[in-house]
């Protein structure tokens, strides 16, 4: 019985320190666990070489964002209007961008009008023009960019990213997501599947009360501390008798991440405490801590505090990017997300953040050159799209590869989705080839048994 619980000298002694709380019983026991905190499972660790970017902030915009009319200008598109291209049961009318471009930036970038903020900032952006998967649906697609598999769930990508390197603040978790909605295949987009539990993103619902299930019910959070610390040992002496329990390991560790919330969170995520001025920047309001422009805002002030993965999801499944009858709805879509996306490459540059934060944007496809379900829709389009990087070790200002005529396939320099990721893991200083996981017999890797660096978007 001794061997497999807390023997009752040891409870008396964890009893006496939570009675001298206000004294330095408490401020010693809790240096004990600081210290005791290099050996947390999510404490930082290098990767395999120098890494361009130590935090990473992805923008998933569900429901497959038009790459016709946002980011890849086509003149032959716009005087193309109508025109009937194709053979057969391929035919199909051409539908040109209803959104005037211009040029931006010092590079010259054409950008819609969908996007003037970011328009103002594009000199930070690269962006890459021939992104290709394998699913042209919305839930394979998806699982496919974040997992880089269309056919079974998989760790994600933050997942990956948080295995690889831990994170820079245990007292947070090492990858949060922030998502007011649920977006196609809900929680396999962050899921750690086989990796160890703690590797899974924490899904964060925006609003006045973000974490009701790690609100601490006693006053005092020390308190609260010293009976987890108390817990922790009888579930330490609980895990010695079962020596290779990941899933016990993996719940313990869960139990510190939630002390780590209590703690750290309700600042991390009070916006009021930030300028007119900041606010303004995202088009945010320290009274609507709901919108996007809010979450930018938080995703800033986590990478702040060391949390190495943030991904942000602007709507879910419903009521999206997914433009079947009319690409007009691209308007208010792109209106709740441009300033705030701009807002917080601007804001990580003049804190000096941005060198060190690689920003990842994407959908899970793009759009069809041609009409779809009305003459004003677009249908989802797999072969060809954008998404573009900023930050960590990009090369800003810059584009890669170049679809044909009308934005429908890769005309030159083809990335495929194993080779976004494969590029991302680079910037995060960690090989692809080499991030692996025995599971079930086998290594498993992010990028399965593909994949390669896209070199020239590295500065």
């Amino acid at each position: 019985m001794a061997a497999e619980i807390l023997n009752r000298r040891a409870l008396l002694r964890r009893a006496s320190a939570f009675a001298t709380a206000g004294g330095l019983g408490l401020h010693r026991r809790l240096s004990i666990a600081a210290a005791a905190n290099s050996a947390h499972p999510l404490a930082p660790r290098p990767g395999h070489f120098p890494a361009r970017a130590k935090h990473l902030i992805m923008f998933f915009m569900t429901g497959g964002l038009s790459h016709l009319d946002t980011f890849d200008y086509k003149p032959k598109l716009q005087a193309d209007h109508d025109r009937e291209v194709g053979e057969g049961s391929q035919r199909r009318r051409v539908l040109a961008s209803p959104y005037a471009f211009r040029p931006r930036g010092e590079c010259g970038k054409m950008v819609s009008e969908l996007f003037e903020h970011v328009g103002g900032v594009v000199d930070e952006f690269c962006f890459l023009h021939t992104v290709h998967g394998d699913s042209a649906g919305h839930s394979a697609a998806t699982l496919g960019v974040h997992t880089g598999s269309v056919t079974i769930p998989m760790p994600s990508i933050g997942s990956w990213v948080s295995y690889g390197l831990g994170t820079r603040n245990t007292n947070l978790p090492s990858f949060v997501v922030l998502a007011a909605k649920e977006p196609y295949n809900a929680y396999q987009c962050w899921d750690a599947n086989f990796l160890p539990g703690y590797h899974k993103g924490v899904r964060i619902i925006p609003g006045p009360d973000p974490m009701p299930d790690v609100r601490s019910p006693v006053a005092s959070v020390s308190r609260q501390e010293l009976e987890g610390l108390m817990l922790r040992d009888l579930n330490e002496a609980h895990l010695t008798s079962r020596d290779g329990d990941t899933v016990l390991a993996s719940r313990m560790t869960t139990f510190d991440t939630a002390y780590g919330l209590m703690r750290e969170a309700p600042e991390a995520f009070d916006i009021s405490r930030e300028s007119t001025a900041t606010l303004d920047l995202y088009g945010a309001s320290a009274g609507d801590p709901t919108s996007f422009g809010a979450q930018c805002l938080v995703a800033r002030r986590l990478v702040e505090r060391g949390v190495r993965v943030v991904e942000l999801f602007d709507v879910g499944s419903n009521t999206n990017w997914d433009s079947h009858n009319d690409i007009e709805d691209h308007r208010a879509l792109s209106r709740n997300v441009d300033r705030p996306i701009a807002g917080l490459v601007a804001d990580l540059k003049r804190r000096g953040l941005l060198d060190e934060t690689l920003i990842v944007g994407c959908s899970e496809f793009g759009r069809t050159p041609w009409q779809d379900l009305t003459p004003r829709g677009r249908g989802h389009h797999s072969r060809c799209f954008t998404c573009f990087l900023v930050g960590g070790g990009v090369k800003g200002g810059s584009s890669h590869g170049v679809s044909d005529e009308y934005g429908a396939t890769p005309a030159e320099d083809p990335v495929h989705v194993h080779d976004l990721h494969a590029t991302v893991l680079h910037l995060m200083g960690l090989d692809h080839t080499r991030l692996t996981y025995r599971y079930s017999g086998r290594d498993f890797r992010l990028t399965d048994v593909h994949g390669e660096v896209v070199r020239d978007v590295i500065a």
